[in-house]
């Protein structure tokens, strides 16, 4: 079945203790603000209504986690594109998206052209999420693989990642080095050792909101692939147990397994959508159905953007000239337009 992407896609995000989804005022009489808007890096700040005033300062107050948390708490499955750099982040937001997820997969291959096999050193990876986070006000949800050690490494990793401004982090039970978890070869170590990886990041996550930090766990398994999906439900109830924010049992081979998962399983529910691989991809509204909350969607973007590419350097090759998009639109998205707007306060920066 092809996925329906457009259903149940970008929509207005109140920012209240309400949690409504929706434009215009909820019944409690707060003001929606557009999430893909709130703050100002991707675009302007959209407000209407008498307490916008009010609302402005809830949005600027509102951490990253707790606008993820707000998500969270709605009864819908969020569309999740997932970005590789600044760029591809930007144009999330742009296009209205209220979250999004640093994708391993497409990282890997954007920043040193090689695949998502632990090839990234968890330096490379936090410099990323740095760039990223440096010009969107959507969540961002990082991908921590396995913590890049032993628990106490996975303790500092969720803590740089905080520090960087992520939303929440992916800790994960595979065995070092990690593999794309639709890709052959994965492994994953044993329960002690992956709930051990889960603590730490509670604790890490315990000791920010100490410090006035905050960030979300997301607890991965990918057990289904050696162990069954028995153990793999096991796995992620007891990361449950121990504190994870969000579960997320990769990899599910089936519509039946998929139920089985969100059935079995509390809280919100990671589905992860790589065209090609080995879970199915539904509809939004089968998603929501079944009971996730999230539905990402780590390749899409990159394997868009590759088919461009390609298509475009072999119609080069032939003196073609494809089509693209508009420069004027090209510049504006880039931020070329915020920039001069930007600089006419200083005289020394204006150039005519």
């Amino acid at each position: 079945m092809s996925a329906d992407h457009t259903s149940g896609g970008p929509q207005s995000l109140c920012h209240s203790s309400c949690g409504a989804d929706h434009a215009g005022q909820c019944g409690a009489g707060c003001v929606a603000v557009s999430s893909a808007h709130a703050g100002h890096r991707g675009g302007a700040l959209r407000i209407s209504g008498s307490r916008a005033l009010h609302s402005l300062q809830m949005v600027t107050d509102m951490t990253q986690a707790a606008k993820l948390r707000t998500l969270l708490a709605q009864d819908r499955c969020h569309i999740m594109p997932c970005c590789f750099d600044a760029l591809s982040a930007k144009l999330i937001q742009q296009e209205g998206y209220d979250l999004t997820f640093m994708s391993g997969f497409a990282t890997s291959a954007s920043r040193i052209g090689q695949p998502d096999l632990g090839l990234m050193s968890y330096g490379e990876v936090l410099d990323s999420a740095r760039n990223i986070t440096d010009v969107i006000d959507i969540p961002l949800i990082g991908d921590g693989d396995t913590g890049y050690g032993n628990a106490m490494n996975a303790r500092r990793t969720v803590t740089g990642f905080a520090k960087a401004g992520c939303a929440a982090i992916m800790i994960e039970d595979q065995l070092a080095p990690k593999r794309c978890g639709h890709t052959p070869g994965k492994a994953v170590v044993s329960r002690d050792e992956a709930f051990d990886r889960i603590q730490a990041a509670v604790d890490a996550r315990e000791a920010l909101r100490e410090d006035g930090g905050d960030i979300l766990i997301m607890g991965r398994t990918d057990a289904r692939h050696e162990h069954g999906l028995s153990e793999a439900i096991d796995r992620a109830a007891r990361y449950a147990e121990i504190g994870a924010d969000i579960l997320f049992v990769e990899a599910p081979k089936s519509v039946e397994e998929m139920r089985t998962v969100c059935e079995a399983l509390p809280g919100p529910k990671m589905a992860n959508i790589v065209e090609g691989g080995e879970t199915p991809d539904l509809s939004n509204a089968e998603l929501h159905d079944i009971g996730f909350s999230i539905a990402a969607y780590p390749l899409s973007l990159m394997a868009s953007a590759m088919q461009a590419m390609v298509h475009t350097l072999r119609n080069m090759r032939d003196d073609k000239r494809p089509s693209q998009m508009d420069f004027v639109d090209l510049r504006r998205r880039i931020g070329f337009d915020d920039y001069y707007e930007a600089s006419e306060r200083y005289a020394s920066s204006r150039r005519s």
